[in-house]
């Protein structure tokens, strides 16, 4: 049998547990909360982390890799113009053209943020 003890609550808190505590008595439902905050406690090691990115944190994302890729282009077009002057290959003609109007859209949409 086990030690029983009173614990003395505010009217409102006593208002509470009566409401939520459906088909357990008061020390049962005490106990189970006390149980599941630790448990919440005990599983999350990394307190303030949010489950989700935000807003901004996506847009920092997604400019950071607009600015990998840009500079990626980059490299490569410069590469393959350095050691060719004018692109003898029609599709290296055109994949240059391409990356040339992406690279002045990232420019664009940079100034209107």
């Amino acid at each position: 049998m086990s030690d029983k003890r009173m614990l003395i609550v505010d009217a409102e808190i006593a208002r509470k547990v009566d409401e939520n505590r459906g088909d357990m008595d008061r020390s049962e439902f005490i106990a189970f909360l006390i149980d599941t905050c630790l448990q919440e406690d005990s599983e999350d090691n990394t307190p303030d982390r949010p489950e989700f990115a935000t807003k901004a944190d996506f847009e920092q994302f997604q400019q950071g890799t607009r600015e990998l890729l840009k500079n990626f282009l980059e490299f490569f077009v410069s590469y393959g113009l350095e050691f060719s002057k004018e692109p003898k290959d029609k599709i290296f003609g055109e994949l240059t053209e391409t990356l040339r109007s992406l690279a002045a859209k990232g420019h664009d949409t940079q100034s209107d943020h």
